[in-house]
């Protein structure tokens, strides 16, 4: 009965690993095309946002990445620091509304280092930006949650943002701006992308997983195969 049990989990082990394994293999797929697309769109020349009308629609796996242009006039007096740190040590993003014809969109002009938040840079009058389509942030960084009340903001929430800036209706997304000349702040350009693809790995691990239950269910069945008789003497 024990070696029955055993079989049975063995089995059932055995399945449950190459499953896993399988489905390893096709989230690498999905990952290498995801991939692909986005460093397609990070490359490609810009093209006009979206219409506030396609703002609601607009979604990670369609549009995050995608470089986009538009033009209009900045906020600087309801520009938030969002804290960052870059290669370029710690320090802190700019957030600022700009004001189009069709709406207001949080732009991400860049990063400015610790102590210099009086260096940066305040473009006055109508201005043609470029960048990368961003998805908002909402809560705040692992164990650093944003506080809107104390202005401590650690991720580019743009509902929170816009809230505590009373900026009205904007844009459900922001743009990390491309570099662009001027002063030594904010630096433009620093988009980080980075997807993390272990699947491969994932995948020979589970199916080695498949292989030791194999092997667990044929020791199991050749210790319940009955000992050969010795011959009969003549």
């Amino acid at each position: 009965m024990k070696r029955t049990i055993l079989l049975v989990v063995f089995v059932v082990a055995c399945v449950g690993f190459i499953a896993l394994a399988v489905w390893q293999l096709e989230r690498r797929v999905w990952k290498l095309d995801l991939i692909a697309r986005v460093d397609a769109r990070v490359h490609a020349p810009p093209v006009l946002i979206p219409p506030s009308s396609e703002w609601p629609s607009i979604n990670a796996a369609d549009d995050e990445y995608r470089h986009v242009k538009l033009r209009g006039h900045y906020l600087h007096d309801q520009a938030t620091l969002v804290d960052a740190l870059t290669d370029a040590g710690p320090g802190a993003w700019v957030l600022t509304p700009l004001v189009t014809a069709d709406g207001t969109v949080l732009i991400n002009r860049g990063f400015v280092a610790k102590d210099h938040e009086q260096d940066i840079e305040r473009p006055e009058g109508e201005r043609t930006v470029t960048g990368l389509l961003r998805m908002s942030e909402p809560g705040g960084r692992f164990l650093r949650a944003n506080r809107p009340q104390d202005g401590a903001w650690y991720s580019r929430d743009v509902v929170a943002i816009a809230s505590a800036r009373k900026l009205g209706a904007v844009a459900p997304f922001f743009v990390d701006a491309d570099t662009t000349p001027g002063g030594p702040y904010p630096i433009g350009g620093l988009t980080v992308i980075r997807f993390r693809n272990m699947h491969l790995l994932y995948a020979i691990t589970w199916f080695a997983l498949a292989g030791l239950s194999a092997a667990g269910v044929a020791l199991v069945l050749r210790k319940s195969s009955p000992a050969p008789r010795d011959a009969a003497p003549d």
